[in-house]
């Protein structure tokens, strides 16, 4: 009997798969546990639109991506903080108070795990950032370290 997985069913498959499977297998385990449903031309259609729904959705999340590591590209951020001899901070810049400058400055939104930074900030300067904003696509920004 072919059946399309509902959930991740460990040693046969992932969601959204069609496996083969036995009639008491099917009947007794998969159904009753809403794991799977049969495959009816029916339902393998229903599985063929979701997929592409998936696909469109994943589709638009990453142009948005594009859009913002555009913007985001273009612009540079001006920090001020304190700081001692020598040009050294007290503490460091940290990805939250760039999210919170990126937010106040230019209007966006951006969480602070989705920024990247090779080292702490921990002196007066310029620094390159990186957002990573979708699997596929990153931004890179620049962010000013200044005495206040």
């Amino acid at each position: 009997m072919k059946v399309i997985l509902k959930a991740d069913v460990k040693a046969l498959g992932k969601k959204g798969q069609v496996y083969e499977v036995s009639d008491g297998y099917a009947r007794n385990f998969l159904f009753p546990k809403g794991l799977a449903v049969e495959a009816t031309s029916g339902n393998l259609n229903d599985l063929a639109s979701k997929k592409a729904n998936e696909e469109k959705k994943k589709e638009q999340e990453k142009q948005e991506a594009q859009t913002l590591a555009a913007k985001l590209s273009s612009l540079s951020i001006e920090i001020h903080t304190k700081s001692g001899e020598g040009g050294r901070l007290f503490g460091s810049v940290t990805n939250k108070e760039i999210a919170e400058a990126l937010k106040a400055s230019h209007g966006i939104n951006l969480d602070r795990r989705k920024l990247e930074l090779k080292e702490p900030i921990k002196a007066l300067g310029t620094f390159n950032v990186q957002a990573k904003l979708h699997p596929e696509v990153t931004a890179q920004f620049q962010v000013h370290v200044k005495a206040s």
